[in-house]
């Protein structure tokens, strides 16, 4: 068989298999779906002949609440910064004074300094928690 005739058979099988698959209707290829979420005992929305509506029913307390893809997750340790976390490196191992540390002379002295900065840290982070999200 040359090579000629072997492109006119793939050719030809290519048009015999599009004829057996079935062809959709005119109207399925022209109609939209919208995808809505509603929450409680909200109403879904009728789907219309040019529409389809697909409705994901939420919990009623879902409702003014950030999406779940937007949501901050993980331990608080995935979601610091860097620059947080290079201090806490660079004063990993210190020893003497003001390293509260039971190592070195006057060793205890940084510890009230520890506890203070902790917590101004903390109420910092719970503020910034508490403030609505900028749009």
């Amino acid at each position: 068989m040359s090579k000629l005739s072997l492109i006119a058979a793939a050719g030809g099988a290519a048009v015999i298999l599009t004829a057996l698959l079935p062809a959709a209707p005119a109207s399925a290829q022209r109609r939209e779906i919208s995808e809505i979420e509603v929450f409680g005992n909200d109403p879904c929305p009728r789907s219309t002949d040019d529409e389809v509506v697909v409705c994901a029913r939420k919990p009623e307390s879902e409702r003014f609440r950030i999406p779940e893809k937007l949501r901050q997750g993980g331990t608080l340790q995935q979601r610091q910064s860097w620059a947080n976390r290079a201090t806490a490196i660079e004063t990993y191992g210190r020893t003497g004074i003001n390293s509260c540390s039971p190592v070195g002379p006057g060793g205890w002295t940084g510890c009230t300094e520890q506890l203070i900065n902790q917590a101004f840290r903390e109420r910092r982070e719970q503020d910034e928690g508490d403030t609505a999200p900028e749009q």
